[in-house]
C-alpha cells in the first residue's frame, strides 16, 4: 500500500510532469511513466494521473494497482463510465479509447507480464498486498 511518504512523492512527480507540460517527468525511478486524463464520473471534473505503462504496439498498458489497496483507483472509476481519454508521453499528448482487461481475460497473462516486468516486477508485490484482482487498462490511441 502507498505510505504518505509515497503518495507525496507521487503528486509532487505529476505536477512537475504537468507543469514542465512532460519536459520532466517521463522517466522516474527507473520506470516510463505518462499522464493519464480522465473525466470524473460524477463531478465532470478533469482528473489527471501520473502512472507507470508499457507499450504493446501502438497501445499503451496500464496497472489499476493503487499501490496494492483494496480498493482501485479512483481514475478507474472514471474511465469505466467515460472511456474516452487524453494521453501524454513525454510531450506528446493524445485521445485514446480505455479497455479494462480482467484475469482470465484474453491477452492479460500475456499484458501482465508486459507490464509487470516493465516495473521491475513491483505489480507483484502489490497483488501479493491486496485479494483484489489487479485489472489492465489498455489505452488505444485515437
Amino acid at each position: 500500500m502507498t505510505t504518505n511518504l509515497q503518495q507525496r512523492f507521487l503528486d509532487f512527480h505529476s505536477w512537475v510532469y504537468q507543469r514542465s507540460r512532460g519536459l520532466v517527468g517521463h522517466h522516474v525511478i527507473g520506470v516510463s511513466t505518462l499522464l493519464l486524463e480522465t473525466t470524473g464520473r460524477r463531478s465532470g471534473t478533469r482528473r489527471t494521473s501520473a502512472l507507470v505503462y508499457a507499450r504493446d504496439a501502438a497501445n499503451f498498458v496500464l496497472v489499476a494497482s493503487n499501490g496494492g489497496s483494496d480498493q482501485p483507483p479512483a481514475w478507474l472509476s472514471n474511465l469505466l463510465a467515460r472511456p474516452e481519454v487524453q494521453v501524454q508521453v513525454a510531450r506528446h499528448r493524445q485521445s485514446a479509447r480505455a479497455m479494462v482487461l480482467r484475469p482470465g481475460d484474453e491477452e492479460y497473462a500475456r499484458l501482465w507480464s508486459l507490464v509487470n516486468q516493465h516495473n521491475h516486477h513491483r505489480y507483484e508485490g502489490y497483488q501479493a498486498l491486496t485479494k483484489r484482482p489487479l485489472p489492465l487498462v489498455v489505452l488505444t490511441p485515437r
